[in-house]
């Protein structure tokens, strides 16, 4: 469709440009005032003629006031002849410039030619314009099928990646040195009769830097790198991605050794059967080909097929059997010293301030994946050239940080003086109950300054990083969500809106602390609702229920218990504290926004003792 709007346009403008020196041309020729040659004469003996200039047959007359005109003479006698049987004398004929001039023969040819060529040239260049359409459409049907994947050649020095380009993920990459010895020195490893794997699975979550480690390994090894994600694969057309499987493997096998790297495989890779198509849709003939390939590959031809999923739970049991993807390398989410690494990497370009610490920066960023920690730094460096600014500062990462996690600060958002004292309160909330009991996290931050689609927000993190959660954090954490909405309805007597999320957030937990986790003194140390159905486009169908409805109502029973439970707990906190709150909302509704300093300070001097890490 592009292309033809272009041709059109393309049309369009050739017109224009013919219209423009057709009209030029035509201006050129255009016929000036034509006088009989009874009046020339009657004019030449008036004594109102200049000039005649002869062009043949025609006769160019330039009147002393300088007006034009034209006239034409008898064909085959001169201009004196006819001047003089009109009865003109010599004398008055003598008075005027007259001057003979040979026609132009590109004018002549083009006024007479051009007319005629105009259609002919627009039949041509139609005729043309659809004989080159006809060849590209039948070049793109015979490359339709070729593979479209991206290649980054050795040598390409803007592109290339490294280890050294990647931070954290220090598992990652020692499991992936092997690949890079067989690729760099693959005799080493036939000689002694070992088996390199032919396929690498690299699973983690979203933005734990999947593909940029396999970009390394190829830069590591030195070897063409073939990217292409899965949805590329699938088509309208049956055969087609089966069709540009066979070119792909086809070329890498051809530029050994080479990497072929397959984004988001589990678009293509999914369990078989499970689709809408059966078992003979498109997507299914593609994996089917992805095996055949794999399974064809020799120990000398030294084509190693790397993948990335972060939803290894959808992959058909197939692709991950020894010989085809015989490695799984996990990445996680770095943790506080992969973070500073991360940091100092995308830090390299910006120019930094003197303040900036970024082990502070690491440590409050718990959770935030590589891609979270690059948008970080780059949402920082356009914070400080908005504010005209040459250098990051500490506070525009600060700032930033809240912006990644929440989103950016709504200033149009403005909350009305009730709607203000609500949210303070509400915050304050969540914040008393953090600071107080023991296994919530301490808190960092409590603003009222809109952000996202929050009117308020309480910003906590752990003193430590943490693996393994225990019960009694996840109750703590039940009591801090229900923390706002009970300080709503104590102060106010009243709820709001405000709270819905935080119930959804009280509920979530509570429900994984019964079936998933097994930490019900009730329901016991059992997981229900493990789903086994086969995978339906990705996602499971229908929520499977392992368990009768007899438990469902005890689930649902104990829920509430621990919901009740939690609320307790909070209330607790709320009315024995009920003076810290009011200090903590009432210091919002002036400053909007308490950093960590401050709120220790105002907890501290009220009896409750400010979190900190013990060190043994």
């Amino acid at each position: 469709m592009k292309m033809f709007s272009k041709n059109i346009m393309f049309v369009l403008l050739i017109l224009m440009i013919m219209a423009g020196a057709y009209s030029f041309l035509a201006g050129r020729m255009e016929t000036k005032n034509e006088i009989p040659v009874s009046k020339l004469v009657s004019e030449i003996n008036a004594g109102n003629i200049k000039s005649i200039d002869i062009k043949g047959e025609e006769l160019d007359v330039v009147f002393s006031d300088g007006k034009k005109a034209q006239s034409k003479k008898e064909a085959e006698a001169s201009l004196t002849d006819t001047l003089t049987n009109y009865g003109v004398s010599k004398e008055q004929l003598a008075k005027i410039n007259v001057d003979i001039k040979s026609p132009s023969g590109a004018s002549v040819w083009l006024g007479v030619i051009l007319p005629l060529a105009l259609p002919v040239l627009l039949i041509l260049f139609f005729l043309w314009m659809a004989s080159s359409q006809i060849k590209k459409s039948s070049l793109q049907s015979f490359t339709f099928g070729k593979t479209q994947a991206r290649v980054i050649e050795p040598d390409d020095k803007k592109e290339k990646v490294t280890f050294k380009d990647v931070a954290g993920a220090h598992e990652a990459k020692e499991e992936l040195q092997e690949i890079v010895e067989f690729l760099r020195n693959p005799k080493k490893f036939l000689d002694i009769g070992a088996r390199i794997p032919k396929g690498v699975l690299l699973m983690g979550p979203p933005g734990s830097g999947k593909t940029l480690l396999a970009r390394a390994v190829a830069g590591e090894s030195n070897v063409p790198f073939y990217h292409v994600s899965g949805s590329e694969f699938v088509e309208l057309f049956v055969g087609i991605g089966a069709s540009r499987v066979r070119d792909l493997f086809k070329v890498a096998k051809a530029a050994a050794p080479a990497i072929i790297f397959v984004d988001e495989i589990d678009a293509v890779g999914r369990h078989r059967g499970s689709g809408m198509g059966g078992g003979h849709d498109e997507r299914e003939q593609t994996l089917n080909q992805i095996l055949v390939e794999m399974d064809g590959f020799e120990p000398h031809e030294k084509v190693i097929v790397i993948a990335a999923t972060n939803r290894p739970d959808v992959l058909d049991p197939a692709l991950l059997r020894p010989g085809r993807f015989d490695r799984r390398v996990f990445l996680d989410l770095p943790d506080v010293k992969g973070r500073k690494d991360i940091l100092n990497i995308h830090a390299k370009n910006k120019p930094l301030a003197v303040d900036v610490v970024l082990d502070l920066i690491a440590e409050r960023t718990p959770g935030f994946s590589g891609a979270d920690l690059q948008n970080l730094m780059n949402e920082a460096a356009i914070l400080a050239a908005r504010e005209e600014r040459k250098k990051v500062s500490q506070f525009d990462l600060i700032r930033s940080i809240e912006k990644v996690m929440l989103g950016p600060e709504r200033k149009s958002h403005l909350l009305t003086v009730d709607e203000k004292k609500v949210a303070s309160y509400h915050e304050a909330g969540h914040a008393l109950v953090s600071s107080v009991l023991k296994h919530a996290d301490p808190v960092h931050k409590v603003s009222v300054v809109s952000r996202g689609r929050a009117a308020g927000y309480t910003l906590k993190l752990p003193l430590e990083e943490k693996h393994l959660y225990s019960k009694a954090h996840f109750l703590d954490e039940i009591s801090v969500s229900l923390g706002g909405y009970l300080a709503e309805k104590m102060i106010f007597d009243d709820i709001t809106t405000g709270a819905s999320e935080d119930l959804k957030h009280a509920i979530d937990i509570a429900r994984s602390l019964v079936v998933k986790y097994g930490m019900s003194d009730k329901i016991g140390p059992v997981a229900w609702g493990s789903r086994n159905e086969p995978i339906f486009a990705g996602k499971e169908y229908a929520g499977e229920k392992n368990y009768s409805e007899e438990v469902a109502k005890e689930i649902d029973a104990e829920i509430i218990h621990i919901i009740n439970n939690s609320k307790k707990s909070a209330e607790d906190v709320l009315l024995k504290h009920k003076d810290v709150l009011s200090e903590i909302a009432n210091t919002l509704i002036e400053k909007e926004t308490i950093e960590k300093d401050e709120f220790n300070a105002i907890i501290s001097k009220r009896g409750i003792k400010v979190k900190k890490l013990e060190v043994i």
